[in-house]
């Protein structure tokens, strides 16, 4: 078993999560949605792989609204009409962010983002893109483990 970069390191762990609030509130201040925001993380999670923040923000993600079927097609979103402008374009924006270097095709997707979101939310979705990004990279390292929950999202002893 790995060490807890956030256990061992708690200082370090303190200001990245004032670092995740400021992200927060900013976001919020610029115009991004709550579920928007959540939309961002879930995506960003699934591509890097990262199952606690998956478990944490598809918790999130629901808790703002964002329908389970949403969820559920997420991996697919470009595929089904079910994904508003917005949300297309924010999640474009968790896509290039997380898969860097960016190309001709992420480049595309990130003018077409900044059109529909205007330059504030679109910087927004890059600020939350980029604070998952570190987020999912701490839990990846330190292998934080899923807990079961039930359907309300209690834990399971």
């Amino acid at each position: 078993m790995r060490p807890y970069l956030d256990k061992i390191a708690p200082e370090a762990w303190q200001a990245a999560s004032t670092f995740s609030a400021s992200i927060a509130d900013a976001a919020t201040r610029l115009g991004l949605t709550p579920a928007e925001a959540e939309l961002i993380k879930v995506r960003a999670s699934q591509l890097n792989g990262c199952a606690f923040c998956l478990d944490l923000h598809s918790r999130g993600a629901r808790e703002a609204g964002v329908p389970q079927q949403k969820l559920d097609l997420l991996p697919a979103w470009r595929e089904t009409p079910i994904f508003g402008e917005r949300e297309a374009a924010v999640l474009a924006v968790a896509e290039a962010a997380t898969r860097l270097p960016l190309s001709e095709d992420a480049q595309a997707d990130l003018a077409g983002a900044r059109n529909v979101l205007g330059d504030e939310t679109f910087v927004a979705a890059e600020w939350v893109a980029s604070a998952i990004n570190a987020f999912n990279r701490i839990s990846i390292l330190s292998e934080h483990p899923v807990r079961p929950r039930d359907d309300a999202g209690k834990l399971i002893r």
